[in-house]
């Protein structure tokens, strides 16, 4: 499912994957609902929070 795309995703990846906008990415983030790390001003999502997101919605 989401074999091209490499174990750490950022917010664009993020956007074209749930297929939603900016906005609602950094929403998801900022909430805690999606966890990730921010490196100073990037957010790295580990893609299997985003599996785990998934499967619970």
């Amino acid at each position: 499912m989401l074999d091209e795309y490499k174990d750490v995703i950022n917010v664009n990846e993020l956007c074209e994957i749930l297929r939603i906008g900016r906005n609602s990415a950094y929403r998801l983030l900022q909430s805690g609902e999606i966890r990730s790390r921010r490196l100073r001003a990037k957010y790295l999502i580990p893609k299997i929070v985003i599996i785990d997101y998934l499967k619970s919605a």
